[in-house]
């Protein structure tokens, strides 16, 4: 039995448990969830309203999430004068699947980010970000609708470690000078200076967590993104390390670009997934104009934070992105945008994210049946035009509703 401190489990309900190398979900899994910050109370209220009836229709009764609320943020600290209190982290760690809603991050010192510090205290090292349009939403391209890419992110390397220092601090001039003594490296006086370590084992995991979703989901290539034509020994060692992986542990089913000219006469065999690399901005160019040519993305940190925003745009914005941040089986589900705290409490902004965030830690239990009907639901509603306010004033003849309207249009239209 969990024992925390400040929080009172459910008494009903059961934990998921990892067994054999896989996750074992029981009929009523106790699911933490953080409501979040900001507009996090209204598109939460309104998600969880499609989760439980998606939940409800697919099994009739027979399965139901038990849900948990646990505290980080500003709603943490007003209660418990902190941002992120370790009974949130316990919890999460217990209870193997989680979800929230944006979170605030703290001004003026403490924690750099919320989201970064559960992603590293977790060793939350994958950051998934499926992109996807649906037909009736606006979008700034003229086809959206050949935009179906999952983006596989580094998430516990790169810059977003936080191992920096500011201008003229001592510690930014011991390392200049450290450098300069001992490298040659001139750095110029009162630079703000930081490190970008990246490794073989971080690079490895990512890449194998992307092509086993590319193999589990039969999706036609993993595209390694990286700047390795100008940072060769960080950026340019995860593409090299990304190719190693797959020699290792999947030569069977992968197949790289070269492999396929000089063997094939340019045509991916059958049953073979194709393994390529680009550069990270000539990437940004042909997401846009050949995106049929990307089907699973596997990159960097700083790389998959511009990537994953760059390609929502293409489908309506990150109000309708979802992610999870994911270790070999913890997992945090959540929504992908900040808190816009001048809308909160109006019950006016999208839910999308958050929902679509909930549709994949669905099928991330294996309740594939719930998650169809939510995104079936979320089709027909769209299809119908009736979208909340960031949508409605981008289109011609839609019916703009409130939030919680919203998941009740999505709920009538589940099949």
């Amino acid at each position: 039995m969990l024992q925390l401190d400040t929080l009172k489990p459910p008494t009903e309900g059961q934990r998921i448990e990892v067994k054999g190398g896989r996750l074992v979900v029981p009929t009523q899994p106790i699911i933490p969830y953080i409501e979040g910050d900001g507009t996090g109370p209204d598109i939460w209220r309104a998600s969880q309203r499609i989760f439980d009836a998606a939940v409800a229709k697919a099994y009739g009764g027979g399965r139901r999430i038990v849900w948990f609320e646990v505290f980080a943020g500003e709603k943490s600290f007003n209660t418990f004068k902190t941002w992120l209190p370790e009974d949130t982290l316990r919890a999460f760690q217990h209870y193997i699947v989680g979800i929230k809603g944006p979170l605030t991050t703290p001004i003026g010192g403490g924690m750099r980010s919320l989201n970064v510090a559960l992603r590293q205290l977790l060793d939350l090292y994958a950051c998934i970000r499926p992109v996807r349009w649906f037909e009736g939403v606006p979008s700034p391209v003229r086809r959206p609708d050949l935009v179906d890419m999952v983006i596989y992110r580094e998430n516990s390397e790169d810059i977003y470690v936080g191992f920096e220092w500011p201008a003229g601090s001592p510690e930014a001039n011991k390392l200049i000078e450290f450098v300069r003594k001992e490298f040659d490296w001139r750095v110029r006086e009162n630079s703000g200076v930081g490190l970008k370590p990246m490794s073989a084992f971080g690079s490895k995991r990512l890449v194998r967590k992307a092509i086993q979703y590319a193999l589990d989901r039969r999706r036609k290539s993993v595209t390694l993104v990286h700047k390795g034509n100008i940072q060769k020994y960080t950026e340019g060692a995860f593409a090299k390390w990304g190719y190693e992986l797959a020699k290792e542990e999947f030569a069977d089913q992968t197949i790289t670009w070269q492999e396929v000219q000089d063997r094939h006469g340019g045509k991916v065999p059958p049953g073979k997934i194709l393994l390529q690399d680009y550069i990270a901005d000539v990437t940004f160019q042909h997401v846009l104009t050949r995106p049929r040519d990307f089907a699973v993305i596997a990159t960097s940190n700083l790389n998959g934070d511009y990537l994953s925003d760059a390609i929502a745009a293409q489908v309506g914005g990150i109000g309708m992105a979802p992610g999870a941040n994911v270790s070999d089986f913890h997992a945090i589900f959540e929504a992908t945008h900040g808190t816009a705290p001048k809308y909160a409490n109006q019950d006016k902004v999208n839910p999308g994210s958050l929902t679509l965030s909930g549709v994949m830690m669905l099928e991330y239990l294996g309740w594939q049946e719930a998650a169809d009907l939510i995104i079936k639901g979320m089709e027909k509603t769209f299809k119908q035009q009736v979208v909340t306010y960031d949508l409605a004033r981008l289109m011609d003849g839609a019916r703009e509703v409130k939030t919680s309207e919203f998941a009740a249009a999505v709920i009538d239209n589940m099949p």
